[in-house]
């Protein structure tokens, strides 16, 4: 049941660093708002509880409605979690797009606006679900891991670069310091790799998922831990196509009417990181999985583009992981003979 449609009050939040602004809205009083700016600290979320009860409010008629702003929305979606309070996430492009031509920007007219639109699309709305604390640990750590591959990548071009000085100054030590930097990241992120995947069993159920996640070939440990945090273990998404969707691999046609017929294509929409990831996984299963390998040769003979057939290769490997965790079994590679 849509529990956002029982509540009287909607209060519109535009999340910043340091500071939050909250808008709230009736539906007797539509268009009128009361506004509030406090601390992004529990000393404000306080402050928000003093606010509503001033009104004559009380704070379970009230729904909340935010932009995912990642790190700096974090500590308020856990207050409104712990206090009961009813609340949703929504993605700031949908909410651009949602709110039709605007003119002007500020944070109060954007609170009023996401209040406006929490109150407009009260009866199809979900409400956010907190994920469990194993997670957000495992979201730090994918971060940090990510951090540490950019400054690896990094040392690496700079090696390439002071090793064509060596041929004219010859201070070849720059090099070998270089050399040495990237050796100490390459270890530091294979401890954070086994650090990730310590913390994801220390959990029985995420553990399992992560390992049925992997028994599929493309999918790899980095891979199957984004897959978890986004899917928040799996609970988010209800299938493999939706979860294509979000990652921007799921083929849409475009056409209308009798005039307009373009090529089928995938959206720009789409979250690069594990599209990437992804992708990097079809070309490794592309190579060591059987059916995946014939599938690729089979396509590449029709005359397809290698970008075309990885990630259509994807959109299988994201398949294959909502079809092993659905079933709670891993998969397994059906060899074919020829007889």
């Amino acid at each position: 049941m849509n529990r956002f449609i029982e509540k009287k009050w909607f209060v519109g939040v535009d999340i910043s660093k340091s500071t939050l602004d909250l808008s709230m809205m009736g539906e007797e009083n539509y268009g009128y708002f009361e506004d509030l700016k406090v601390e992004n600290s529990f000393k404000g979320f306080a402050k928000i509880m003093k606010w509503i009860a001033e009104q004559g409010k009380k704070p379970e008629d009230c729904a909340f409605c935010m932009e995912h702003t990642g790190t700096y929305g974090l500590l308020f979606f856990a207050w409104l979690d712990s206090n009961d309070l009813l609340f949703c996430v929504e993605p700031g492009l949908h909410l651009k797009r949602s709110l039709g031509m605007t003119r002007g920007k500020n944070d109060r007219v954007d609170a009023r606006r996401i209040a406006d639109y929490l109150y407009s699309n009260r009866a199809k709305l979900k409400e956010f679900a907190m994920p469990s604390d194993t997670i957000v640990k495992v979201k730090q750590l994918l971060t940090y891991r990510e951090q540490m591959v950019r400054i690896k990548t990094s040392l690496k071009n700079s090696l390439k670069s002071h090793q064509q000085y060596e041929n004219i100054t010859g201070l070849d030590e720059i090099s070998l310091e270089i050399g040495q930097q990237i050796e100490q990241q390459e270890v530091l992120i294979s401890q954070i790799e086994k650090k990730i995947e310590t913390t994801i069993g220390s959990e029985a159920q995420l553990g399992k998922n992560f390992g049925l996640a992997r028994s599929v070939k493309g999918i790899g440990l980095v891979t199957a831990a984004f897959m978890l945090v986004q899917t928040n273990n799996f609970s988010n998404f209800q299938d493999g196509r939706k979860y294509a969707c979000y990652a921007g691999i799921a083929p849409f046609e475009y056409s209308s009417g009798t005039s307009i017929r373009a090529r089928t294509k995938v959206s720009h929409l789409g979250n690069r990181k594990i599209k990437t990831l992804l992708a990097n996984g079809a070309n490794s299963a592309a190579i060591w999985d059987p059916q995946i390998k014939a599938y690729y040769k089979r396509k590449a003979e029709e005359g397809k583009d290698h970008k075309l057939i990885i990630n259509a290769i994807s959109c299988k490997l994201v398949n294959r992981v909502f079809a092993v965790i659905k079933r709670q079994a891993p998969y397994v590679t059906v060899y074919e003979h020829n007889f």
